[in-house]
């Protein structure tokens, strides 16, 4: 079993800045990608940026020019550095992150969540 937990979020006001961080613990073999979501209120959850382990990157174009997200695969860590914020980003972040235990088997696994509040 894969366990993941954020943490770094909070209030700020827009144009401010915010980092979150992600680390996963158990039994952990391979880990195939690392991806942020954020589900703002009244919206489906939504990918936000993802790393993936040929160190490939990716952002929504929302997030784009303002947000980097970088990942460790041996330490079973990730960051989500965003800049500019707009209120726009509220919402609560999840990070998950998909691979192979120590054992072969698949996970999927993601954080309990974290608020993120950007205020205007």
């Amino acid at each position: 079993q894969v366990h993941m937990e954020e943490s770094g979020g909070g209030l700020v006001q827009a144009g401010g800045s915010l980092r979150l961080s992600c680390a996963a613990s158990g039994s952990i073999g391979v880990i195939n990608s690392m991806v942020w979501y954020r589900q703002a209120p009244g919206k489906e959850r939504e990918s936000v940026a993802s790393f993936l382990s040929g160190g490939t990157t990716t952002y929504a174009d929302s997030v784009k020019g303002r947000f980097t997200i970088s990942g460790d695969n041996e330490k079973s860590t990730m960051s989500l550095q965003m800049n500019s914020l707009k209120p726009e980003d509220t919402g609560v972040y999840y990070c998950n992150t998909k691979g192979y235990s120590a054992l072969g088997k698949v996970f999927d696994s993601w954080g309990r969540g974290i608020q993120v509040t950007v205020s205007s």
